[in-house]
């Protein structure tokens, strides 16, 4: 019921959905009551969902906005990372991700990097699909992450030691910051929207990200 509501229409609980699905196979008392408190959460906010408003003009540029973000080594059994990222359609979430990465890394910049191509591969399979249906899509795509070395990352090429083993990763971006379809900005973390997606946050944090994902109907 949860991933249900997680895939279609509540990205604000992905990352404590995430967390809870991992307890599948060994679920204990605590996480039981984690699961309550999730449930609970919903029903005082069962009003909450996603809300598309028609522009009104037959063939208008889409604008499309992402955030990533990442925690760093936060899985206490295996230290790997969270990537998340949330991709906003004229202010509307259109396609959102936690997920634990497939491998450990060795930098929080590094960790920032992984969830940063993933959202990368989104937005060009969103991208694609738009064409292929007539519609235009507004370039460059801003991409806000809240790691400078992210950021300079996406413009620079690096070759030392440290990145080697992203370097794949950090090709596939550039080449699309270096042709004008996205650009990557820098954001404060608190200002991140998908820091809901790697970590879980205070109550006040929280509610500030979901307010911008999900609206009463």
């Amino acid at each position: 019921m949860l991933l249900y509501l997680v895939k279609h229409s509540r990205p604000d609980i992905a990352n404590c959905v995430r967390e809870l699905f991992k307890c599948l196979d060994g679920s204990t008392q605590a996480s039981y009551k984690e699961m309550l408190r999730i449930i609970r959460y919903l029903l005082e906010t069962r009003r909450l969902g996603l809300r598309f408003f028609p522009s009104g003009e037959r063939n208008c540029t889409w604008k499309l906005v992402c955030f990533t973000d990442s925690d760093y080594a936060g899985d206490e059994v295996t230290r790997r990372s969270v990537s998340g990222y949330i991709i906003y359609c004229h202010g509307v979430p259109v396609q959102w991700r936690s997920k634990l990465q497939s491998s450990v890394t060795l930098s929080s910049t590094e960790a920032e990097w992984i969830a940063l191509s993933e959202a990368v591969k989104d937005i060009m399979f969103l991208v694609y699909l738009c064409r292929s249906m007539g519609i235009n899509v507004q370039l460059p795509i801003t991409v806000h992450v809240d790691n400078m070395g992210a950021v300079f990352m996406s413009n620079n090429v690096t070759t030392t030691n440290r990145t080697k083993h992203v370097d794949v990763r950090s090709k596939f971006v550039r080449e699309f910051v270096q042709d004008g379809v996205i650009v990557i900005r820098f954001v404060r973390s608190e200002d991140n929207d998908s820091d809901v997606m790697t970590k879980n946050l205070g109550s006040l944090l929280h509610a500030r990200h979901a307010s911008k994902m999900v609206t009463y109907e």
